[in-house]
């Protein structure tokens, strides 16, 4: 049983996150009790109980996916001895998940990593004036035309016709003005604190190389596409490079996954509060099989099908 495994980023966060799996499975309860111990037991209230506001911030959010990840793929394990990892991915923050996944760094490094990530980003949010721009059907060369126009930075390359912008406020509204005239058929401005994989991040970049700098780092069990090259990394070097150039550079998600498919994988698990990756997947590549797992019911129906297999 091949499969890629696959973590959500930013925005995946849902009030209620985990709450089931905690109760369901014991090994999930222990690995939440290890992350409240390490960070604040203010970790699993805020992502069982929210309030949203409070979930959504930088600084929550992040440790919160991460953990979330982990959680059921501690199960999944359990469950599926049959399951061989052949690669591990991840969107944005979700990119540290997969390195936890295989092998880079053990659940409590990677924690303290994305928890310092979260609130260095968090910071740069508040010292800057921010935006970002979700741009639906256009083609790539004239979306980074309207980006150098604007003076704003491609931050996510999601799947075909659907990039996002990031930028200062002014830069990502003459974008939105502009978008029709570029041949882009919706601009939509997107509800985040500022501008994330922007020039904007620098600071919050540079205090993460130093975090990266002093944690142990190894080389992973199986390969890990990182977001920033779209390749595999496998150094501990390369991997803190990437890790740190990722924060202002851009996500590039469909060649990541094109790179995956290419390999030869055709079976992809998702593991994040919601289906986000399962349905760039799809506009990617329709050939390939996803499946999301998100909660207690989703995970039982995963193991049952990957069982059967």
């Amino acid at each position: 049983m091949k499969a890629v495994l696959l973590f959500s980023g930013q925005g995946a966060q849902k009030v209620g996150m985990g709450k089931d799996l905690a109760e369901a499975f014991p090994a999930v309860q222990a690995l939440f009790d290890q992350a409240n111990t390490a960070i604040g037991h203010w970790l699993t209230q805020t992502m069982f109980e929210g309030p949203m506001e409070e979930l959504t911030k930088t600084s929550r959010c992040q440790p919160a996916l991460y953990a979330h990840g982990l959680a059921i793929l501690e199960v999944l394990k359990a469950q599926v001895p049959s399951l061989e990892v052949t690669a591990t991915a991840g969107l944005s923050l979700g990119e540290f998940t997969a390195h936890a996944a295989a092998g880079t760094f053990d659940f409590a490094t990677g924690l303290n990593l994305v928890f310092q990530r979260g609130s260095f980003m968090e910071e740069a949010c508040e010292q800057t004036r921010g935006a970002m721009l979700a741009l639906l059907g256009g083609e790539e060369p004239a979306i980074r035309e309207l980006a150098q126009e604007c003076d704003v930075d491609v931050a996510n390359l999601n799947a075909p016709g659907q990039i996002v912008l990031s930028g200062s406020v002014e830069g990502i509204e003459a974008a939105a003005a502009k978008a029709k005239d570029k041949g882009i058929k919706r601009a939509i401005p997107l509800p985040v604190a500022g501008a994330y994989h922007s020039r904007l991040m620098k600071s919050a970049q540079d205090k993460l190389a130093i975090a990266l700098g002093a944690a142990e780092i190894k080389s992973p069990g199986v390969p890990v596409v990182c977001n920033y090259e779209a390749r595999p990394v496998s150094a501990p070097e390369e991997i803190r490079a990437t890790l740190t150039a990722q924060v202002t550079g851009s996500v590039r998600w469909v060649e990541s996954v094109q790179h995956l498919i290419a390999q030869g994988n055709t079976l992809f698990i998702e593991m994040g509060p919601d289906a986000t990756l399962g349905g760039l997947i799809g506009k990617i590549d329709k050939s390939v099989k996803v499946i999301s797992i998100k909660d207690v019911a989703t995970l039982e129906s995963a193991i049952t099908a990957l069982n059967a297999e």
